[in-house]
């Protein structure tokens, strides 16, 4: 009975991915659209990352149906762009459908083969093991150089850090985290005016420092195990929403959204605040 679910599940995925695929194709030929005709991968790129963050922003919601629509999305992206390379014959969506599943098969000898291991940790050992030993890859000089150039800056950050830890090189205990981040507080303060330096100098001061602060707090995102990117985002949409909340609480009462106004915008505000409580 359990084969059979599992036969019914493998050919509803193979048929929807299939008419997915012929979408695709049919959106990219002369009949298509113009649109989806003179998209490139580099144009694409944004979207890409526009909509693993909304992706991201609909797991947090936990909405079942949201999560669906944005991993359609992404679905759709990663399809299109592999049928772009598929057009000009770099490759085949098949490649890349099949490169990653014999990836998955070679890089978990514990599940397809006779390996064993002992925990997770275990598991990525041998994971970076396979990478050089089986597949070729050439060490790199520097740990820090597998992590890649082209990650947001705050994702790049938590990965360097990651690396870095995983080499030893980190704080003892969560403890040493705080007491950095009060001096890098402290030395942003500093740079506030009246600065004696010339202005130039003084504002680059200022961005070097806010730079060390944001990396400290990268650093204690880490170390609690909070993908920093992820909990920004999550910030970001109370953000809107409870401003949302005080635009309309304000235009109802006929009141602008200026300075002079800030404390009944302060009073709407921790009244959204909390409403979400």
């Amino acid at each position: 009975m359990k084969q059979e679910t599992m036969s019914a599940l493998d050919g509803g995925a193979a048929e929807a991915f299939r008419k997915l695929y012929h979408t695709v194709v049919k959106l990219r030929s002369p009949e298509g659209c113009p649109w989806d005709r003179e998209q490139t991968p580099l144009s694409l790129r944004g979207d890409l990352l526009e909509e693993t963050y909304e992706c991201l922003e609909a797991i947090d919601e936990k909405n079942a149906g949201h999560i669906r629509e944005e991993l359609g999305d992404l679905f759709l992206l990663a399809t299109m762009i592999s049928y772009m390379h598929e057009q000009d014959g770099s490759f085949t969506v098949a490649d890349a459908l099949e490169s990653i599943t014999e990836k998955l098969i070679r890089r978990h000898p514990h599940v397809f083969g006779g390996a064993t291991v002992k925990d997770s940790a275990e598991v990525l050992d041998n994971w970076a093991r396979i990478k050089i030993e089986q597949e070729g890859r050439t060490p790199k000089d520097s740990l820090l150089d597998g992590v890649s150039t082209a990650l947001p800056v705050l994702d790049r950050s938590y990965k360097l850090q990651k690396k870095a830890a995983g080499a030893g090189f980190d704080w003892p205990d969560i403890d040493g985290i705080f007491d950095k981040l009060a001096e890098e507080t402290g030395e942003v303060r500093a740079t506030l005016p009246p600065v004696q330096a010339e202005e130039a100098a003084a504002a680059e001061q200022r961005e070097a420092e806010l730079g060390d602060l944001l990396f400290t707090v990268v650093n204690l995102c880490r170390r609690l195990g909070v993908e920093p990117s992820v909990a920004l985002q999550r910030t970001n949409s109370k953000f809107i929403r409870r401003f949302k909340y005080v635009e309309e609480k304000m235009k109802r009462s006929g009141l602008e959204m200026k300075k002079e106004n800030s404390a009944v915008m302060d009073r709407l505000w921790n009244e959204a605040k909390d409403s979400e409580h």
